[in-house]
């Protein structure tokens, strides 16, 4: 998939580099959620966050944004799951083509956790999908899987 990553965003992922030594794949800057959402690579998640979370609390002082971040994965379907971490995704389901992708959370406390306040990480989630993978998130769903 094609990313167009620009100079603020070339820069954040810069800073991240400077003050985790991890490295980001991509930064996506939120303003609907004036957060910066960055994906990391595959095992660098640890390094990202730091001790406690102080390397996303310093992040966060230094571009005075709030900060996320989601480890990358090959897998679309990891990377769903991934992109709705703490939140225990269960199934994913693929539309027809190109159609939505329903991802189903096994509790309901999980389902406010996957949506997010005012639907922030389901809007995370499609703007991930639709970069990394060119497919769209539809609906969280609370499963009745046992």
């Amino acid at each position: 998939m094609e990313r167009n990553i620009g100079f603020k965003e070339r820069r954040y992922i810069e800073e991240l580099r400077i003050l985790t030594k991890s490295t980001a794949l991509d930064c996506v800057i939120d303003d609907r959620f004036d957060r910066v959402i960055y994906v990391i690579r595959q095992g660098d998640m640890g390094l990202a966050i730091g001790k406690k979370g102080d390397n996303i609390k310093r992040l966060q002082n230094v571009l005075g944004k709030r900060i996320e971040m989601v480890e990358y994965a090959e897998s679309p379907d990891e990377f769903i799951v991934n992109i709705f971490k703490p939140a225990e995704v269960v199934r994913i389901e693929k539309g027809p083509e190109n159609g939505p992708v329903n991802v189903f959370v096994k509790q309901r406390s999980d389902l406010g956790i996957a949506i997010g306040k005012a639907g922030c990480n389901i809007e995370k989630a499609r703007i991930l999908s639709r970069r990394f993978f060119g497919f769209d998130i539809g609906e969280v769903l609370l499963t009745e899987d046992t």
